[in-house]
This record gives structure tokens, C-alpha cells and sequence, in this order.
């Protein structure tokens, strides 16, 4: 399966300013450009391309833009290579098309351009247009990073693709394209600093990153600075901020941040208390997906607070939550199967969604799985069994002292010593999934 990575796209518009800077005083500069362009110079065919992907000067024209890339590039313009690449890359143009992207990326990149070098690495990173293949991708990284473009490269060392795992080496390509102003690798690097991976653990050195790509629209960099404003890591804790830059990277579609906005707007934490506003998050965010924002939305329906009570709802969203893996959500979708409520009655599957949230550990789950095995209901009577659960649900802190009682005149000592093999086993396996390197 393809890793897919995201890494901040950068054009390169050094040309462009040029242009851009001679608009004003030059009214006639497009109609010069386009009597060049026609008689065949590539550097006219360029940046007349600008200007219709620009749209400032002349109407923005994408499939303009690409007819005179594609001019210029095949007379060995390296910029308009790449500006080309780009627009397969992203269809804009030309129907979207990555093998020509690459085509066109490696044109420039064998010219020593930058931005198509790190671009031809992230296709091979992605496999996009080109086989998937990690050494590639950090030969091109690297190509890039000797000109100051070292994001890719520091990814790569970072997860260990195409090259040894290797965090010192991840910090010291990101510190070189975060001190010359890449918002993802001030990114990265301030998650480096924040797990103390390649470097020191310093929270306040991971702020002063984050701060630095938030402040230049970074959505991720938004949302983990409102996180270490809530939990005051690195800052003073500072419930107004977190809620300010949860909002800005939630307005850009994190679902993570949509899911916490709408959690402070429901407990009046930042912001004032705003039930509207905490429904419009939780459903932002949970429409992406994500679990916890589902999971919370079913609790929030059954409670009836921040939406009107709707245990059909609740249904809905603990369902997708659970369908993910998420523990609680499949414990309360038990509970409502169990109990008939926004659903038909049924003891299996009320069985079935315990066991599940019970194999992740939830104490509570693997408390009701054991007395269903006791009553028989939704699974065959199996005292061993119930015993099991019961034992692993103490180990989880609930108590079970009544139920392993109750259980101990009904099973023999070889049933009891059996119900104890099982509950250790299924604790080691536990252990096991956690640790599965080890």
C-alpha cells in the first residue's frame, strides 16, 4: 500500500516578481510578451504563461497558461518545465495527469531546478506517475536540499524511507528549511522538539516553531499551537488562544481542531458558551471522520444538551465511531443494544460491540461481557468465560469482588484456574500488540 505524505507545495515565482513589478510601469507588457512569445522566444512564452495563470493583467486563463508553458518548455525552459509539471500535477489547464507531471519535473530537475527536484522526489515518495521507490525520492531530496529546499530530505530521515531512521539528521534538514521560512518544516521541527526525537525535549522551542508556521496560515501548526496553549506546554496555559487557533485551523478543514472548537464552545471553555456552535463543529468534524468527534456527537444526542435528544442519532454516529476501533463508542453502542434504546433490541449485537470495546481494555465493556456469559444472553452460558472477563475487568479497576464470588460456588477449582490462564494470555497478547516490536 502507497504511503501517502503530505509536504509543503512552493512555486517558484522568482521570474514572476520581475514581471510583476514591471505591470505598473508598463501598461503594453503583456501585448510585447505576446508579440515575442508568437515569434518564439522562451523567456516571453514564460512569462506570458504567468501572466494568464496570474490572471491580474489579463484574464486568468489556465489552459493559456499551459499552452505557453508548454511552449517555452520545449525549448529547454526550466521554469516553464516545472510550471508544466505543476499543472498536470494539478490539473490545471491540461487534465490532470501525473506521468506528464513527472515527465516534466525531471525535465527541470536534470536542469538543477530546485523546486522540480524536491517535486520529483515527492512523486517517487507518493508514487505518482512513477513507481514508488524511497532511494529516488531522497537522491532528488537531497538534489533539492544542496539548494535549500531540505523538507523532503528531513521527511525522509525522519521515517526512515530510503534511508536509516535518523531524528538528529530529520532536525538538521528541517532547522535548514525552517530557518528560511518553510511553514512545514517549522512544522516538523517543532513536533521534533515537543517528542524530544533528534534533539532535547524543549516545549517552549516547539512553540517558537509552531508560532512561526501558524503565523503563516499552517493549518496542522495551527492545531497542535492550540493544543500546547490548552495543556500549557511551552506557554502559559490559555484557554482564549487555544480556542483562536483551534478556530483558524478548524475554518481550514482539521478535523482534529473542528472536534476540539466544538468541545470548547460546548463547555464554555475560550469562548462563550455556544450550543450552535458546538453542534456546527462536532458535525464538521465528525463528517470528516473522525472518531472522537462521532463518538462525542452520540453522547451529545443521548444527552440532549448541545442537540435535541435523538437516540437514533446516537445510534448513527457511535456506529461510525465503532466501526473504526473507537472503545467507548463500541461500549455504548453495546449499552443501547442492550437496552432497546434507538435501536431493536438485540442481545448479540449488544454482546458483540462489548467484546470488541472489552479486547481494547475497557473495563466497563469487559464488566457486561461477563455477566452476559453468565445470564446467557446474546452468547452461550459460559461461567469460565464470564470469570475471565470479570478478572480483567478488575485488573482495570472495576469491582468485581460480588461477581467473582458468586462465580467461585458455580465453577470447580480447575474451571477457576482455567478462567486465570485465560485472562493472563489474553493480557500477554495485549502487551504483545502494543509492543509489537518487541
Amino acid at each position: 500500500m502507497k504511503k501517502i505524505v503530505i509536504l509543503s507545495a512552493v512555486f517558484f515565482l522568482a521570474n514572476y516578481i520581475a514581471v510583476a513589478e514591471q505591470k505598473q510601469s508598463d501598461p503594453n507588457l503583456v501585448a510585447e510578451l505576446k508579440q515575442k512569445a508568437e515569434q518564439g522566444d522562451p523567456e516571453a512564452q514564460f512569462n506570458l504563461g504567468l501572466h494568464y495563470e496570474d490572471g491580474q493583467v489579463v484574464e486568468l486563463d489556465y489552459k493559456q497558461a499551459a499552452y505557453w508553458y508548454r511552449k517555452s518548455a520545449e525549448q529547454g525552459h526550466a521554469l516553464a518545465q516545472f510550471n508544466l509539471g505543476v499543472c498536470y500535477a494539478k490539473g490545471e489547464g491540461v487534465e490532470q495527469d501525473y506521468n506528464q507531471a513527472v515527465y516534466w519535473y525531471r525535465k527541470a530537475a536534470e536542469q538543477g531546478d530546485a523546486l522540480a527536484q524536491f517535486s520529483l522526489g515527492r512523486r517517487y515518495l507518493e508514487g505518482q506517475g512513477v513507481e514508488q521507490d524511497y532511494k529516488q525520492a531522497v537522491y532528488w531530496f537531497r538534489k533539492a536540499a544542496e539548494q535549500g529546499y531540505a523538507t523532503g530530505l528531513g521527511y525522509c530521515y525522519e521515517k526512515g524511507q530510503g534511508v536509516e531512521q535518523d531524528y538528529k539528521q530529520a532536525v538538521y534538514w528541517y532547522r535548514k528549511a525552517a530557518e528560511q521560512g518553510d511553514a512545514d518544516a517549522q512544522s516538523r521541527l517543532a513536533v521534533r522538539y515537543a517528542q524530544g526525537e533528534g534533539v532535547e525535549q524543549n516545549y517552549k522551542q516547539a512553540v517558537y516553531w509552531l508560532l512561526k508556521a501558524a503565523e503563516q496560515g499552517h493549518a496542522l501548526a495551527q492545531f497542535s499551537l492550540g493544543a500546547h496553549y490548552a495543556e500549557g506546554q511551552g506557554v502559559e496555559k490559555d484557554y482564549k488562544q487555544a480556542a483562536y487557533w483551534y478556530q483558524k485551523a478548524a475554518e481550514q478543514g482539521i478535523a482534529k481542531a473542528q472536534f476540539s472548537l466544538g468541545a470548547y464552545y460546548s463547555e464554555g471553555r475560550g469562548v462563550e458558551q455556544d450550543y450552535n456552535q458546538a453542534s456546527y463543529w462536532y458535525h464538521k468534524a465528525a463528517e470528516q471522520g473522525d472518531a472522537e468527534a462521532q463518538s462525542s456527537l452520540g453522547f451529545h444526542y443521548a444527552k440532549g444538551d448541545v442537540v435535541e435528544q435523538d437516540y437514533k442519532q446516537s445510534v448513527y454516529w457511535w456506529r461510525k465511531a465503532a466501526e473504526q476501533g473507537h472503545a467507548l463508542a463500541q461500549f455504548n453502542l453495546g449499552v443501547f443494544y442492550a437496552n432497546g434504546r434507538g435501536v431493536e433490541q438485540d442481545y448479540k449485537q449488544a454482546v458483540y460491540w462489548f467484546r470488541n470495546a472489552a479486547e481494547q481494555g475497557d473495563a466497563k465493556a469487559q464488566f457486561n461481557l461477563g455477566v452476559y456469559y453468565v445470564k446467557g444472553e446474546g452468547v452461550i452460558e459460559d461461567y469460565i468465560e464470564a470469570y475471565k472477563w470479570f478478572l480483567l475487568a478488575g485488573v482495570n479497576g472495576e469491582d468485581v469482588s460480588k461477581q467473582k464470588m458468586d462465580l467461585r460456588d458455580k465453577l470447580s477449582p480447575t474451571g477457576i484456574e482455567e478462567a486465570q490462564r485465560r485472562a493472563k494470555e489474553f493480557l500477554k497478547q495485549q502487551e504483545i500488540n502494543k509492543n509489537p516490536a518487541k
